[in-house]
């Protein structure tokens, strides 16, 4: 059996009942096979980002980022949560389009790898409040590769998310 790899995955979204959704997305991915180990930061809330900048007429965004061990290879990793996003209402109409859940590898091991399908470490991770932000907060001493320290990273963006209530 393969060494278990330890990754990170953002989590959120901002459509329906965004918490529970959330932590019914948790519990199917402690579940899943090749997954253990699954611990959330805490979560934040942030203005919905669209590919033309921050839009203040969709809903708010809830995040979190979860560290899990897995078995699984990364487009495996990819396969179930693409599972997991549709088995809780994900649709994928517009790209940055609103949506129920989103889950993104942002780190798998020190894996480096740039696809069509899949990039490692997500490319956009660095400049996300809502990753670096509760990414620090689960992991203080985390680096993301190629970037840095993710507490220093996520220190200028502070205010672009807030602790969720």
């Amino acid at each position: 059996m393969a060494e278990p790899v330890r990754a990170i995955l953002a989590i959120g979204g901002n459509l329906g009942k965004r918490r529970k959704t959330i932590r019914s997305a948790l519990k199917a991915l402690a579940v899943t096979p090749g997954i253990k180990k699954v611990i959330c930061s805490p979560l934040v809330e942030s203005s919905a980002v669209t590919a033309d900048g921050v839009d203040e007429t969709k809903p708010n965004y809830l995040n979190g980022v979860v560290q899990i061990q897995t078995t699984l290879k990364p487009k495996e990793l990819l396969e179930e949560i693409r599972r997991i996003e549709t088995e809780h209402g994900r649709v994928r109409l517009e790209r940055w389009g609103s949506r129920t859940l989103d889950i993104d590898i942002i780190t798998y091991g020190d894996v480096l790898k740039a696809g069509k399908e899949l990039t490692i470490p997500h490319p956009r991770a660095f400049e996300r409040a809502f990753v670096l932000v509760p990414w620090a907060m689960l992991e203080p001493d985390a680096v993301l590769p190629g970037h840095g320290s993710v507490k220093e990273l996520a220190a200028p963006m502070q205010s672009e998310v807030w602790l969720a209530k």
